[in-house]
């Protein structure tokens, strides 16, 4: 689990905010033209209030009549939820986002992708100064998760843009996200500890007695759940309203400015955050004192307080102070409540995992894959009679696998960083690390063995230009 803990710089969590809608492609090209050329806000804003209606019609999520509850399997990557979702009769892997508005695919391959209709073009923005990008709007999707959760009339947007994909940083294939719509229907039982989310009708879910459990009260804005914590930062104890986002990786993100009393701390450090919708999102890194939520204090947690630039296109940013993600949400079981507007918390067993930043300062993704020879082990090791060491090596190359192996490659570097220290490069593949071929592991395990301890030496053989080069360093503790 250690590289969960470490690798937090996947903020998926870009579409909960989008930025611009349309209703058919005569308004959106009106409000994109508009947006671009950074003309007349106000009648952008009067827009999607006119249209709005249309845009967001009610769909429902619902378990089959027989059904009270249903249990579902999810996979716990970077402190993000993978769940199953079955979309139009195609099974694919969805981010469960507790606040986007609407489900959204993207990266879908050519093999048998499904089938949609009724498309109108939008443009929408998130997280990132780049530009708005092109969407599309279907309706009367059949979504099926499990075998019992269904909502047979559903709306989507579908993103086409090949350069919104997030499974080279999450090293497994994600085609979209999908969420409150799930958490407005139904009460949400989510067990990170056993990896299995339950999903219940609302008048047939009874809370039971729980002494280890807190209940906090839920506020509500725009279908998005918000919470009151308490920080202490600079000295400072705090009062903060935070949107609970568990399509965050990030532990806690606070914004930087005077009205809510929060400010950088003095020791921090700037680094790369994520990637948004709409470009890369950097920030400074530190830790609060303390982090208060109802019952439960967490100490030295990890903030992120993301730079204005990266947030420029968010709406609702004056509604709270920042947000709470899976860094945090993963330390318990959660049961959310959008009917009582109530979330209860128990502890698990990742409560006291520690809080780790990225001690190497490089960030890892995926690159496609590439073949390596792997020699049968059965072939001799001396020459047998007749056998030259020519003749048998040529044997071992005739007898020899050939494998596809995932390639890791560097995609950020941290400036001050031991990485950076010793000449290492954005865009260099990982052939080794201290002596253990890359291929044969995943993304987290790669991660794993970068970041052990502060004081291990690493030893990384990378490609570069076709060249193999060797680096060392040691890694050190971040704050």
């Amino acid at each position: 689990m250690l590289g969960v803990n470490i690798v937090i710089n996947i903020y998926v969590k870009v579409f909960n905010d989008v930025f611009v809608r349309g209703t058919n492609d005569y308004i959106s090209n009106i409000l994109f033209f508009m947006l671009k050329n950074t003309i007349n806000f106000i009648s952008v804003i009067l827009l999607l209030l006119l249209f709005q209606v249309e845009v967001e019609g009610q769909t429902k999520f619902e378990l089959l009549p027989d059904r009270n509850k249903h249990s579902v399997k999810f996979q716990l990557v970077n402190n993000l939820i993978i769940i199953p979702v079955e979309v139009n009769g195609v099974v694919l892997s969805f981010i469960l986002d507790s606040g986007v508005s609407k489900p959204i695919l993207f990266n879908l391959g050519s093999e048998d992708p499904p089938e949609f209709s009724d498309f109108e073009t939008i443009f929408i923005r998130g997280l990132g100064d780049g530009e708005a990008i092109q969407a599309y709007r279907s309706g009367d999707n059949i979504i099926k998760i499990g075998e019992a959760v269904v909502n047979d009339k559903s709306d989507l947007y579908l993103i086409l843009d090949q350069g919104i994909n997030f499974a080279p940083r999450l090293g497994i294939p994600i085609h979209g996200i999908i969420g409150a719509e799930l958490f407005r229907d139904l009460i949400v039982d989510i067990s990170y500890s056993r990896e299995k989310i339950r999903f219940y009708k609302p008048g047939s879910y009874r809370y039971k007695r729980c002494r280890k459990c807190y209940t906090l009260d839920l506020d509500m804005i725009h279908n998005k759940p918000y919470l009151q914590a308490d920080v202490v930062l600079n000295g400072q104890r705090e009062a903060v309203k935070l949107l609970i986002d568990s399509g965050s990786s990030d532990a806690l993100w606070l914004f930087d400015r005077k009205s809510n009393g929060l400010s950088v701390p003095k020791r921090h450090f700037d680094d790369f955050l994520g990637r948004g919708l709409s470009g890369s999102v950097y920030g400074s890194r530190a830790r609060v004192e303390k982090l208060q939520l109802g019952g439960f204090e967490f100490k030295s947690a990890k903030v992120a307080f993301p730079d204005s630039i990266s947030l420029q296109h968010l709406q609702s940013l004056s509604e709270r102070d920042g947000s709470i993600g899976g860094g945090i949400l993963k330390r318990f079981d959660v049961t959310v409540d959008y009917t009582g507007k109530k979330i209860r918390l128990k502890r698990n067993r990742y409560f006291r995992q520690p809080f780790k930043y990225n001690m190497s300062g490089i960030e890892l993704q995926h690159n496609g894959m590439r073949i390596e020879r792997v020699p049968d082990r059965n072939i001799r090791k001396s020459p047998g009679y007749g056998e030259t060491p020519k003749t048998q090596r040529i044997m071992s190359e005739q007898l020899s696998k050939y494998s596809l192996y995932p390639t890791f490659e560097i995609a950020e570097i941290r400036s001050g960083s031991p990485a950076e220290d010793v000449g290492l490069e954005k865009g260099d593949v990982i052939f080794s690390v201290n002596g253990k071929r890359a291929s044969g592991h995943s993304l987290q395990e790669m991660i794993s063995l970068m970041n052990v301890k502060a004081g291990k030496k690493i030893r990384l053989t990378v490609e570069r230009d076709g060249e193999r080069l060797q680096f060392v360093f040691r890694l050190r503790e971040v704050l």
